[in-house]
């Protein structure tokens, strides 16, 4: 099955593009945040492509008065891989690996016109495996991205227009990663299942840095890396280490982060980060964990929908809720003692069990479908 993408020079496989291997959990995925430094508007973009389940869906979600609003559609991608769109919601990649547009032909009351533009070339995490048993679980590769927001977004009539000092992060994906509805047959044996992440894309005055961590239900690592990117910096310029950590602290009776301290040293001495969350952003906004709109879901030929919450009206009981990112002050110390105060994003998810911080629990995370 030849498609506009076979004209370019970007086979992997010997197959055309259309397929992607053979595992029907490959998936492609653009992510984006954003946020005005006050807090007064958050707003989340995700949009997945998944060659082999033939679907293609997009979610934006938008924090404001402590209401997340939020547009979902999906649509067969008829093996369509150029076209990233979905009913109103379009992305188009201006300047490959620095600037991207979002753009919402007004739709259920929700519109947007919004440009990203990165701050220095995007880091590349450190590959993503890991099984579940003898079931492969997560094979992945991520880039990371900074930047600047421009445009506007409006919501039931109601136009805002962004500062100048907008500013948040994107994320391109892709490989093997549990989406669509999950496998019936149960993983044997199953064991202590968990999945716990930490996510800090950080920015500041001339530099962004960027931590993350991947761990099993008892604490031992499986992925994780800080990387320290001045503005303006090329691939070469940017430092990175595996000699970094959050000490972290959960609000009584949830999972969701209360205040991170990061220490980080990328050669030169350390640099420390207090993470003190103030706002609260939930990720099944877009799609994470979402019990209808999971991603990857088949929906039909075309479905799309709003949906809105009350941030302080979620119980943090549900599966749901616990994929959480919390805007927070960030106090940033560098290694000459010099201070700056920003503001940025506490991303935390934690799945099942996680010995280092006392959460017990028996939830299968090779079963992501599931509902509460």
């Amino acid at each position: 099955m030849l498609t506009r993408a076979d004209d370019y020079p970007i086979h992997q496989t010997p197959e055309p593009i259309a397929f992607s291997g053979t595992d029907r959990n490959f998936y492609d995925r653009y992510f984006f945040n954003g946020f005005e430094p006050d807090g007064s508007l958050f707003w989340m973009v995700g949009l997945g492509v998944y060659p082999h389940l033939n679907v293609l869906d997009c979610h934006f979600s938008i924090l404001l008065g402590g209401v997340q609003h939020c547009l979902r559609a999906s649509r067969i991608l008829a093996s369509e891989r150029m076209d990233i769109s979905v009913g109103p919601m379009k992305i188009d990649v201006v300047e490959p690996l620095r600037v991207l547009r979002f753009s919402v032909a007004e739709r259920d009351g929700i519109a947007a016109e919004l440009t990203f533009t990165g701050r220095a070339f995007p880091i590349e995490e450190p590959r993503f495996t890991r099984r579940v048993g003898t079931r492969g679980f997560m094979d992945i590769t991520r880039m990371t991205q900074n930047g600047h927001w421009q445009g506007w977004i409006s919501i039931d009539g109601k136009r805002i227009e962004l500062s100048p000092k907008a500013m948040g992060t994107r994320d391109r994906s892709w490989g093997i990663r549990p989406v669509g509805d999950s496998d019936s047959q149960p993983v044997v044996p199953a064991g202590l299942q968990g999945y716990f992440w930490q996510w800090t894309p950080l920015s500041f005055s001339d530099v962004s840095l960027f931590y993350h961590i991947s761990a099993e239900p008892d604490g031992t690592v499986w992925n994780t890396r800080s990387a320290l990117v001045p503005d303006g910096a090329r691939a070469e310029d940017i430092r990175e280490t595996t000699d970094a950590k959050i000490e972290t602290t959960l609000v009584a009776g949830t999972v969701w982060p209360e205040r991170g301290v990061l220490t980080a040293d990328y050669g030169a001495g350390q640099w420390q980060v207090e993470l003190v969350p103030f706002q609260s952003f939930f990720m099944k906004g877009a799609g994470y964990f979402h019990p209808e709109w999971y991603h990857g879901r088949y929906h039909g030929p075309l479905k799309i929908e709003r949906e809105d919450f009350m941030v302080a009206e979620l119980s943090p009981a549900p599966m749901q809720n616990w994929h959480v990112q919390r805007l927070s002050h960030l106090t940033l110390t560098r290694p000459d003692g010099r201070s700056e105060q920003s503001i940025g994003v506490f991303e935390q998810a934690i799945i099942g069990a996680y010995a280092p911080l006392g959460i017990t629990n028996e939830r299968q995370i090779s079963r992501w479908d599931q509902k509460d």
